[in-house]
């Protein structure tokens, strides 16, 4: 179908706002006269034009608007943000079709755009590659009606099912590559936020900066109910914004700041409704065994990637399990294999 063909190109424009759209939706646009697109754009960055306003301005001659159709992968926002309306746009320009994929989640908008563009006269379709253009804002989604960020869990792990060996000190075994190390590093500059436990952070001693990708560093977080961790470690150089999640008030220190939470109740709770106040749309968690299995048992996280390395260790700490009822698809990065799971929450 040509909408289909149409749609599949706003998707495609869309994933271009990855690391830089958020807190706001990722969107493309797509502007089409007798069978030939004439403008194309998607929302780079929050705060600037979105993905209708650069389609518009992309095309060279604004009198064939009045005789194409607009293709959006979300329904055009009707309310004044940091950016003035985008159905009004579209009306002022008199652009007469409108294909849209899936409805805004978003309570300010949810069906005005629509009902706008309808109350003007213009033609509207809608729920075109629905389905994809939800997957596209699952992010989104998931934080305006769960009220929680985006969970995804990410771990490497022996062929054996290792994720390290036991130890009080030293360092970590490494099980992935240079190259899907890199893809890590991707993976956090397209989160708001990544979280380890006590221990991950004491031995390890990870920054959980993005220094092998573009991009702008998550914000750091970390359990540490007694206190204990050193002052020296990377997570409190103050480079990036961290919370320490902890059982008792201490007083912020450069960049590093102290939230105290009930350790006697379910913590995790706790610290999604923080997040959610905070407006950091996704998380990324990166351990250690403990940590993860913790979301896995609680039902708390949307997405997973397990690394799946060749070597064996025979001992040492067990890597995190799912459920052998949860369904994955096998991907491969530089000749390594990924099991990816997805949690069906969408509807």
């Amino acid at each position: 179908m040509e909408e289909e063909k149409y749609m599949r190109r706003c998707i495609q424009l869309a994933r271009n706002g990855m690391c830089n759209a958020a807190p706001n939706p990722m969107v493309g646009a797509v502007i089409v006269c007798d069978g030939k697109i004439i403008g194309e754009g998607y929302h780079v960055r929050c705060g600037e034009a979105h993905a209708e306003v650069n389609a518009i301005r992309s095309v060279k001659d604004p009198s064939l608007l009045k005789c194409s159709t607009i293709y959006v992968s979300l329904e055009p926002c009707s309310h004044y943000g940091k950016t003035p309306p985008c159905a009004d746009l579209i009306i002022e320009k008199q652009i007469p079709r409108i294909v849209i994929g899936c409805r805004d989640p978003f309570s300010k908008v949810a069906g005005r755009g629509i009902q706008k563009l309808k109350d003007a006269g213009r033609e509207v379709v809608t729920g075109v590659l629905e389905e994809e253009c939800k997957n596209l804002i699952r992010r989104f989604i998931t934080f305006h009606t769960l009220h929680r960020p985006y969970i995804t869990l990410k771990w490497a792990e022996s062929a054996d099912k290792y994720i390290d060996y036991r130890r009080e000190s030293g360092t970590p075994v490494i099980l992935s590559t240079p190259l899907t190390s890199m893809l890590v590093h991707k993976k956090r500059a397209e989160h708001s936020a990544i979280m380890v436990g006590t221990r991950t952070a004491e031995l390890d001693n990870p920054s959980l900066t993005v220094r092998h990708w573009q991009g702008t560093s998550p914000v750091r977080i970390v359990l540490d109910r007694r206190q204990r961790l050193s002052p020296a470690l990377h997570l409190f150089d103050g480079d990036v914004r961290t919370l320490v999640f902890t059982e008792k008030p201490k007083t912020a220190q450069a960049n590093v700041e102290y939230i105290p939470i009930d350790f006697q109740r379910d913590i995790l709770p706790q610290i999604m409704e923080y997040l959610y106040a905070q407006g950091l749309q996704s998380l990324l968690v990166e351990g250690g065994n403990i940590l993860l299995q913790s979301f896995i048992d609680a039902g708390m996280w949307d997405e997973a990637f397990v690394e799946e390395s060749p070597l064996k260790l025979l001992s040492g700490v067990k890597a995190p399990e799912m459920s052998n009822k949860i369904p994955y698809a096998h991907e491969q990065y530089f000749g390594r294999s990924f099991r990816h799971y997805i949690a069906a929450r969408l509807g």
